[in-house]
């Protein structure tokens, strides 16, 4: 819930949302320019600085470790039955810690960035207006859906029976909720449908599509978005850190 609402009260939260996104489209580029892993090791070392700077939820960290560990090690067991495990071993490394950089850079940035914001952003880059609001939309959905899918569940709970018997290592009751999760998708997607209808109607009535397409509405609206210092600073501080781990990746090489 934090990340799609935005975390506030950090200092990637305060930039300018259209740099935000510039910066974290180049630092999900620059990691595939170079094989050289002490390079690779600052970048993933200052991706996860801002990442915990960011406040990144500890559940999406954990699961960015599992994932890099898993992918890790299927790979090294993929390559013990073709041989040579050494060399392909030492040749995953650059690419998890490739993965990792881009996976801390990105969780840091649209962390700290709200949907609002986030479309705004896009808006002003000049990508289409229904496709930024769609983005923004999708967002807010994400709640809406989860608690539509826990009042279902709930509803099925109150109104079902769980089977007589457990059966044979709770397999009667896994089966149950099972078929529950299922049959719950339905009525939820029918209730989203209805709800994004109503939310379309309310829009249209407000004049949502003139204003996208009205370019002194939009200036209205995108008023807020200004470069300021403290955007410069965060350019010409990460553009230094990133040419210090340059400097010391070609003067110490691995």
């Amino acid at each position: 819930m934090r990340t799609a609402y935005g975390n506030e009260p950090t200092p990637l939260a305060k930039l300018d949302p259209r740099m935000l996104i510039l910066w974290v489209l180049i630092y999900s580029i620059i990691p595939w320019l170079t094989h050289n892993q002490t390079i690779l090791i600052g970048l993933t070392l200052f991706t996860a600085v801002l990442a915990y700077m960011s406040r990144v939820s500890p559940l999406l960290i954990f699961l960015l470790i599992v994932g890099v560990i898993s992918q890790f090690t299927y790979l090294v067991f993929a390559a013990m039955f073709l041989g040579n495990s050494f060399t392909v071993l030492i040749a995953v490394i650059p690419v998890t810690m490739k993965v990792a950089t881009v996976s801390l850079a990105t969780m840091a940035v649209f962390t700290s960035m709200d949907p609002e914001k986030f479309s705004d952003a896009l808006l002003k880059l000049g990508v289409p207006g229904k496709f930024s609001f769609g983005v923004s939309y999708g967002y807010r959905m994400l709640p809406i859906l989860i608690e539509e899918y826990q009042n279902i569940i709930h509803s099925f709970r109150l109104r079902g029976k769980l089977p007589a018997k457990p059966g044979v290592l709770y397999s009667r009751y896994v089966f149950y909720y099972i078929k529950m999760c299922i049959m719950a998708f339905y009525p939820m997607m029918l209730n989203t449908a209805k709800r994004t209808r109503t939310t379309v109607e309310v829009l249209e009535v407000r004049g949502f599509s003139y204003t996208l397409e009205n370019n002194i509405a939009k200036d209205i609206k995108l008023n807020y978005l200004k470069m300021t210092k403290y955007d410069y600073y965060f350019i010409g501080i990460s553009t230094l850190i990133t040419a210090l781990i340059y400097i010391v990746g070609y003067q110490f090489p691995l």
